[in-house]
């Protein structure tokens, strides 16, 4: 459907569609920070809708003693303890193969006493759909394990951060404004391609802008090549894709400003996947966005790796969990 049309669409619409695509198809998302307070409140409202299937990790004691002094039920939720898993010895199998001489049996049973490496390797076992952790870890914490285990798909050498920014009826894709700093043309195109996925998953038809400030050789220098050499590079990884660039921001966005500045390109002011340069520009563009633009910011929105596993801020709320565990089961259909 076409997504830039000007209305009123909150941001709890967004998730409401996201969450009749999700139902249904029984999708289990794993917890691995299942004493916090947030992470057990959410895991109690998909406990009580049967959107997904919740799994926490821990001492199921522990938990629901947890669960009860908060006043939440976390009745009938799966809980793995890495101390009494019926399949740890297989997972540590899986592992030492997985990490090709890099740890030992003796190193794997300590390891996956972790509960962020645990999980992970409940998706890697394809035993879990996806991962959200980062409630009380720091990001290094989360996502190591899935570079690690998981890894990044075939022909994706880096994982990316997307937003999805939501303001009335438009919804657009900005990325990478969460992992690479200085991304080359290949990270760029790579991008451009596994953030084309991700708008479809949402429901956005791509139509990729990769951003600088020159459009279309009005300047010229390293780093304008940069973004146009990604733009011949993701073309041939998908020539189906429609994405032109080097172009500024306004040339992507207004169809005037397309009109004089681009007007043979295939994007007119209609595009709904923006590619930035760089992290400082990505960061930059998504909270101006958000601040002085009004947009909600849905993310951050890890993609590239051969499942799902999502970061949460550390000063998230219920509600942030409960949104990131059905974006990660979308991204799991």
């Amino acid at each position: 459907m076409d997504t830039v049309i000007r209305g009123v669409l909150s941001v709890s619409t967004f998730f409401d569609g996201i969450k009749e695509k999700v139902r249904g198809h029984n999708k289990t998302i794993v917890f691995p920070e299942s004493l916090d307070e947030r992470i057990l409140t959410a895991v109690s409202r998909f406990a009580a809708d049967e959107v997904l299937r919740p799994v926490l990790i821990g001492n199921k004691d522990e938990i629901q003693a947890k669960a009860r002094d908060i006043g939440v039920s976390v009745e009938g939720v799966a809980v793995y303890d890495p101390e009494d898993y019926a399949g740890f010895e297989e997972m540590v199998q899986a592992f030492v193969e997985r990490r090709k001489g890099k740890a030992t049996e003796e190193d794997a049973r300590q390891i996956l006493k972790d509960v962020n490496y645990f999980g992970t390797m409940l998706v890697y076992l394809k035993k879990a759909d996806g991962l959200v952790s980062g409630a009380i870890h720091s990001t290094a914490d989360t996502v190591r394990p899935a570079l690690q285990i998981i890894k990044t798909k075939q022909g994706v050498k880096k994982v990316s951060g997307v937003f999805i920014m939501v303001r009335g009826e438009e919804k657009f894709v900005f990325a990478d404004c969460a992992i690479n700093i200085s991304p080359d043309s290949q990270d760029l195109a790579e991008t451009a391609a596994e953030s084309a996925k991700t708008a479809r998953t949402f429901d956005i038809e791509p139509r990729i802008a990769m951003l600088s400030f020159s459009t279309k050789g009005s300047a010229h220098s390293d780093e304008t090549e940069k973004v146009a050499q990604a733009v011949r590079l993701a073309k041939e990884r998908d020539p189906e894709l429609v994405v032109d660039g080097e172009m500024q921001f306004d040339a992507a966005y207004v169809p005037a400003v397309a009109q004089k500045k681009a007007p043979d390109s295939v994007i007119q002011g209609n595009a709904t996947v923006f590619i930035f340069p760089n992290l400082d520009a990505g960061n930059i563009g998504y909270k101006m966005a958000q601040r002085l633009g009004g947009f909600e910011a849905v993310g951050p929105i890890l993609q590239g790796l051969n499942a799902p596993v999502n970061d949460l801020s550390r000063g998230c709320n219920a509600e942030d969990v409960y949104h990131l565990a059905l974006i990660s089961a979308a991204q799991s259909l």
